[in-house]
């Protein structure tokens, strides 16, 4: 007996089915909870099937590379009808899930592997990849960035992992009343009728901050390590190369390459950006308020 669960994820509809050789839905995706829906009739966006008995593609695909996803591997294939096979690994480097997509990533199926933990996992990512490159058609893009709401605006931070993306976040928390963080590793910004709109999102790192709630963009900063707190707005070429390295995109995707590139280009049209070149101290998050904030 299949089981059935519909999550509403940055205005898309996920509907995921599977069957009874895997744990429940609602055991594998605690972080998912908040986005559960109801509107069981709601045409889906996204529906991925978990079907255990799934066997990869081995002479009907061809290996595009193996990348570091920052918490495992990930292994994609081309698949002859266009669509993309994933073999999923978490950081021990221990296969959790084979992951088959159409081209446009709005019907897929999954095979899940091992314990608990990995099935988990490799569902939770199975789950992101197609909303990240899914969602490029959309206009779409899954950032990697910390983000806080401050009066009624969306201010996610981006940085290389380990820059203290988190740590600026926690910054605004203690100094700038009335900050709430909205997500802590993957918000996701969409163009809503022209605007950008910051949602949060069921994949939130370290920190559980699952929150099922939309905010319109407010400036996105750029955080630098530096001896001498200072911010400077990017001019639009320099946004853009800015913020393209911090969107989850396939770049062998010429389709979703471009859609992605396009969605930058519209947001820098009407968000400013800046670079917080900072030191990990209170005053830094002073400044940046100070400057960004409207």
């Amino acid at each position: 007996m299949k089981e059935y669960k519909t999550y509403r994820i940055a205005g898309f509809v996920f509907s995921v089915s599977h069957d009874a050789s895997c744990e429940s839905l609602a055991s594998l995706l605690p972080s998912f909870k908040p986005f559960e829906t109801q509107e069981k009739d709601a045409e889906p966006t996204f529906s991925l099937s978990v079907d255990n008995r799934l066997k990869p593609d081995v002479d009907r695909c061809e290996l595009i590379g193996e990348f570091d996803t920052g918490n495992g591997k990930t292994a994609v294939y081309q698949r002859a009808d266009g669509g993309y096979q994933y073999i999923i690994k978490n950081i021990n480097g221990d296969e959790c899930c084979l992951l088959k997509t159409n081209q446009r990533f709005t019907q897929s199926q999954c095979a899940l592997r091992g314990s608990t933990e990995m099935q988990a996992f490799g569902l939770s990512n199975s789950l992101m990849f197609i909303c990240a490159f899914g969602g490029s058609f959309k206009g779409a893009l899954l950032v990697h960035a910390s983000c806080v709401r401050h009066n009624g605006l969306a201010y996610p931070f981006i940085a290389k992992s380990g820059t203290g993306k988190s740590t600026h976040s926690n910054l605004w928390l203690k100094n700038i009343p009335g900050t709430d963080l909205i997500n802590d590793d993957n918000p996701i910004i969409r163009l809503i009728n022209g605007s950008p709109v910051l949602f949060g999102s069921p994949w939130s790192g370290k920190t559980p901050c699952y929150r099922p709630i939309d905010v319109p963009l407010g400036a996105i900063t750029r955080i630098a390590r530096a001896p001498v707190n200072s911010i400077e707005r990017l001019a639009p070429v320099q946004a853009f190369a800015s913020l393209l390295p911090a969107c989850s995109t396939m770049k062998w995707d010429s389709t979703i390459y471009d859609n992605i590139c396009n969605s930058i280009t519209a947001i820098i049209e009407t968000t400013p950006i800046y670079t917080l070149h900072c030191l990990p101290d209170d005053a830094a998050a002073i400044l940046c308020h100070s400057t960004i904030a409207r």
